[in-house]
């Protein structure tokens, strides 16, 4: 993937630095960066004049007890602006405008820089070598005690400390910041609604650094960072012995590190603005200038949600030969690129990605699935993965194996970070793809590494096989366009036959269903971001249903355009994609019907074929209706509780 300059428009002008605030301006001049350095190195941000952070400190603490900071003399100061175009790899557009004004302010050691775009301002450390980092100041002080959409990490609650073990899945607290349970740690992204803006907080170009979460101890207006220290000691344990559980900690976050992440501020006007963002993309280290070709994005079949129950056919169903056949003779006849091994091919406990159990053939079915014109790809538990990821990578490669989706980090500190990228140049190797589950949301690695197909850290549709019937994941579904997502694609392993009309909902496990209209499951594939996504369903309901089957399957991954038509966090989202001369709208709703009228006039004319909730899907979920129409100018939809629509135009 190539970076390449359209415009370069740049002022390079060095200036020195003095206790006198410097100011920093978005380049429409909307947004305004005020830097303060001194007693305490700070930052603020306003809009339009009106203040949306005020003074916020920020800083390092080295292992030999340097401070970078406060009390720092920085040294003359350089400004630089500068307007390019990226070339996107497996990404929701193909091109990303880069337009932002910056200041760097260099100091004994290292320099701090500051950038601030028309839709939000970022701050990154960076030393001149590596060092070990003790711990770091991040704060964020909001002017006014505006609700947040906190995502509180969900397991391990005893303790702070307990909680860095995570896996990220945690459905919204809608909460003001001030009303911050202090005995709970948040994940990124968060989302604040501040006043007449959105703002969120995530991190980009995570690397050698463990990532953030955030915390509020004191009923105050201000979020802190809080880092997992270094693990000391760790065993192997937690879900069939996949896990690495640490059992004592170092007294700093991060070794031996040079690369520090971005912090992030996205500001968006409208909601809408916040579901198109691609901050976090543009923020994160390009790729090295190689072939990725190889890279295939695509849907998979799934087993594991639909508890490898299929029917009739003559075979008793489960994790054996007969029924990964099926589901490969099912991704063929529809065009699917991929079918899943989940959890089960490997010996249950063992922690090794060698012992294959006797029920599966796994270079017969390899074989079986390249003469259908169909990968396959492997689950792995991270220990697993990580006991000889070279080993298993060359080996699985020879076998046709084309990726792996590697579970159960459920961490974000500088091991398990360091981690990701291991896998992901591991596997590049071998011309694999990587989809980490049990993982933090992603912070930008996809674009280094675009063998990185998708990441979890979503509450995804898994949830539904227990989820007690007083979760609201229709709400959720129309919540994460505007914080999860705006991190980047998410594998919500979306696609379900089976709906249950609101309040109709029930946890079953071997033959789950979904919250919301068939249309909703259908909406999702056009809202959600992910290259390599799922199909949930057992086979055999997606053959009962052979008009959702075919649009599911026909539909594209990733895109050349994406454009956020309307939404409300938390209410509703429309989206449109385009691929080629392909258009896709899609429109997710929450608990309420409502009634939208969407200007398609961007779309040009046409055949459309349209999925729209049938007139009695608040009753019956799988109630659609499906219309081949002309193309209009405008046009008014019904959404129904829980709801969705969709169009599909062009060729």
């Amino acid at each position: 993937m190539k970076r390449f300059l359209c415009i370069l428009i740049a002022f390079a002008a060095v200036f020195s630095v003095s206790a006198k605030p410097i100011s920093l301006s978005s380049p429409d001049g909307r947004l305004k960066a005020t830097i303060e350095t001194g007693a305490r190195l700070t930052w603020s941000l306003e809009r339009d004049g009106e203040v949306l952070i005020a003074p916020s400190e920020i800083g390092l603490t080295l292992q030999d007890g340097t401070v970078w900071g406060a009390g720092t003399r920085f040294r003359a100061a350089k400004k630089r602006s500068v307007s390019e175009e990226i070339d996107a790899c497996l990404f929701k557009r193909s091109k990303v405008e880069d337009h932002f004004n910056e200041i760097t302010l260099p100091a004994k050691g290292f320099s701090v820089v500051f950038r601030l775009y028309n839709d939000g301002f970022a701050y990154r450390f960076v030393p001149e070598k590596a060092v070990t980092v003790k711990a770091e100041s991040a704060s964020f002080s909001f002017a006014k005690d505006w609700n947040a959409y906190i995502p509180y990490v969900s397991q391990n609650q005893e303790t702070l400390e307990s909680q860095f073990m995570s896996s990220f899945e945690s459905q919204y607290t809608v909460s003001p910041i001030s009303g911050w349970n202090p005995r709970r740690l948040a994940f990124l992204p968060i989302t604040v609604a501040a006043g007449g803006v959105k703002l969120c907080i995530t991190e980009a170009d995570l690397r050698n650094y463990p990532g953030m979460y955030l915390y509020n101890g004191n009923a105050s207006c201000t979020l802190k960072g809080v880092f997992a220290p270094v693990p000391k000691e760790e065993v192997q344990g937690g879900h069939n012995n996949l896990q690495s559980i640490v059992t004592a900690r170092e007294p700093y976050i991060a070794r031996e590190t040079s690369t520090l992440p971005w912090r992030v501020m996205i500001v968006a006007a409208e909601d809408r603005e916040l579901a198109q963002s691609d901050m976090v993309y543009r923020l994160a280290k390009p790729s090295e200038p190689v072939d990725w070709s190889w890279v295939k994005p695509g849907k998979v079949a799934w087993d594991w949600w639909n508890d490898w129950n299929v029917y009739g056919v003559d075979f008793v169903s489960g994790i054996n030969n007969e029924t990964y056949k099926y589901y490969i003779d099912f991704a063929s006849a529809k065009g699917i690129e991929y079918v899943i091994l989940d959890e089960g091919w490997a010996v249950n406990g063992e922690a090794d990605l060698m012992q294959v159990i006797p029920e599966i053939d796994i270079p017969m079915l390899s074989s079986y699935a390249r003469s259908k014109g169909v990968d396959l790809i492997l689950w792995a538990g991270y220990k697993a993965f990580d006991k000889d990821m070279d080993g298993v990578c060359a080996h699985y490669s020879k076998l046709g194996i084309k990726g792996w989706k590697i579970d159960f980090m459920d961490r974000n500190d500088q091991d398990v970070v360091r981690f990701y990228e291991r896998a992901a140049v591991t596997a590049a190797r071998y011309n694999m793809t990587v989809d980490f589950h049990g993982a933090y949301p992603p912070t930008g690695l996809n674009r280094t590494y675009p063998n990185i197909v998708n990441y979890e850290g979503v509450y995804g549709l898994e949830n539904m096989k227990w989820a007690s019937t007083d979760v609201d994941q229709v709400t959720y579904d129309v919540t994460i366009p505007f914080i999860r997502l705006v991190a980047g694609p998410a594998d919500y392993t979306q696609g379900a036959m089976k709906n249950a009309s609101m309040g109709n909902y029930r946890p079953v496990n071997s033959e789950p269903m979904s919250q919301g209209t068939r249309c909703h499951q259908l909406a999702e594939y056009v809202i959600f971001d992910a290259p390599l996504t799922m199909l949930c369903d057992s086979p055999s309901n997606y053959l009962r249903e052979p008009e959702c089957t075919d649009f599911i399957a026909g539909i594209p991954t990733v895109w050349d355009e994406t454009v956020c038509l309307d939404g409300k966090i938390g209410k509703y989202v429309v989206m449109a994609r385009r691929k080629g001369s392909k258009w896709y709208v899609g429109a997710l709703n929450g608990l309420e019907g409502r009634n939208l009228t969407l200007d398609l006039s961007f779309i040009g004319g046409g055949r459309a074929v349209i999925f729209a909730d049938g007139a009695n899907a608040q009753r019956a979920g799988r109630d659609f209706t499906r219309k081949e129409v002309s193309v209009p100018e405008h046009i008014t939809i019904h959404l129904a509780p829980g709801g969705g629509w969709v169009l599909e135009a062009g060729k």
